[in-house]
């Protein structure tokens, strides 16, 4: 049974760090890129960070760059997003997404608020 659950979400002064992690099991886990997506009250679901199956590449949406970084460890299958200089408009819950050709998982979120 494929599983991602997500931790590691909570409130948090505007200017704090917060590390959301994401722990898989029930498929092969290096197969698949890994994204972290967010959704903010009344939005739709956004991109917010990728990772390649073997960490060669990611990306990340233009409002979080050089704030967050997302990486992956293909032997213990957690994959993480590192959170810094957050801000108010960076609340939403977050989701862990994984991806590979036709199939796509997705964890229950986890929701992360920033105080002004």
């Amino acid at each position: 049974q494929v599983q991602l659950g997500e931790s590691g979400g909570g409130l948090v002064q505007s200017g704090g760090s917060l590390r959301l992690s994401c722990v898989a099991s029930g498929f092969t886990f290096s197969m698949y890129v890994m994204s972290w997506y967010r959704q903010a009250p009344g939005k739709e679901r956004e991109l917010v960070a990728g990772i390649s199956r073997t960490s060669g590449a990611t990306n990340y949406a233009d409002s979080v760059k050089g704030r967050f970084t997302i990486s992956r460890d293909n032997a213990k299958n957690p994959v993480y997003l590192q959170m810094n200089s957050l801000k108010p408009e960076d609340t939403a819950v977050y989701y862990c997404n994984a991806a590979y050709r036709i199939l796509n998982f997705w964890g229950l979120g986890t929701q992360v608020t920033v105080s002004s």
